[in-house]
């Protein structure tokens, strides 16, 4: 079963400096049928505007992963990191007992474009933890790249969720599958481009739920560049 999920209507916010849009409901965006697909419970895509950014603030029991499109990004947080990168490198924070961190555009001029992700964790009240790991462009080319896993496998970032985040660019006509196990669920995020997912169509911003579908075959109609969530 597929479930496709538009990119217009996702909640959407704009407070000037940020521009956000929300796959499922986050902050003032609440839709019941939108909350979560099994621990993934956020995929908020930012546009930060020069110079502008999230101040000191805190997480508790969740993983984030936020994955680069543009621009340069500025984390500080209470753990002692910080670091000024840009794509593609990716961030993995896991919140565990109580983090403050602050994310920042380093660029005067630049926005910054990003995907902030979060994974519910398997277990609660660990010692925070933080990794940031390069996942070139050849890694992603026509093949799937593990961005994020629970055993760091293949050069990934760790989580603390039985779940992969796998990227992948794929050249027009070009195909990617990934077979799912029957006791998993999936989904997947079309960065850009356009592709169809099993017959069905999505563009950039599009989303689908997957439950039930075996094997995934994605065709894509221009270059496209997608995430996808291999879940319990």
């Amino acid at each position: 079963m597929i479930s496709l999920r538009k990119a217009e209507d996702r909640g959407h916010a704009d407070h000037g400096w940020l521009r956000s849009w929300h796959s499922f409901s986050f902050a003032d965006y609440h839709d019941p049928a939108q909350m979560a697909w099994g621990p993934l419970r956020v995929i908020n895509e930012d546009i930060v505007a020069p110079a502008s950014g999230f101040g000191m603030h805190g997480h508790r029991d969740m993983e984030i992963v936020t994955y680069l499109l543009s621009g340069p990004l500025q984390h500080k947080d209470n753990m002692g990191n910080g670091s000024v990168f840009r794509a593609p490198e990716v961030q993995r924070m896991s919140a565990g007992k109580g983090v403050m961190h602050s994310e920042f555009n380093a660029s005067p001029d630049e926005p910054v474009h990003l995907l902030q992700i979060w994974i519910e964790p398997d277990v609660r009240g660990i010692t925070p933890e933080y990794e940031q790991k390069t996942f070139p462009d050849s890694a992603k080319r026509d093949r799937w790249c593990v961005i994020a896993s629970p055993d760091g496998r293949d050069g990934s970032l760790t989580i603390h969720q039985d779940a992969l985040l796998l990227a992948t660019k794929v050249g027009a006509g070009g195909t990617a599958t990934h077979a799912l196990s029957a006791a998993r669920r999936a989904y997947l995020h079309v960065v850009s481009g356009a592709v169809t997912l099993n017959g069905v169509a999505l563009a950039g911003g599009d989303a689908a739920k997957i439950d039930a579908e075996g094997t995934l075959t994605i065709t894509a109609a221009s270059d496209a560049e997608m995430l996808l969530f291999d879940l319990p």
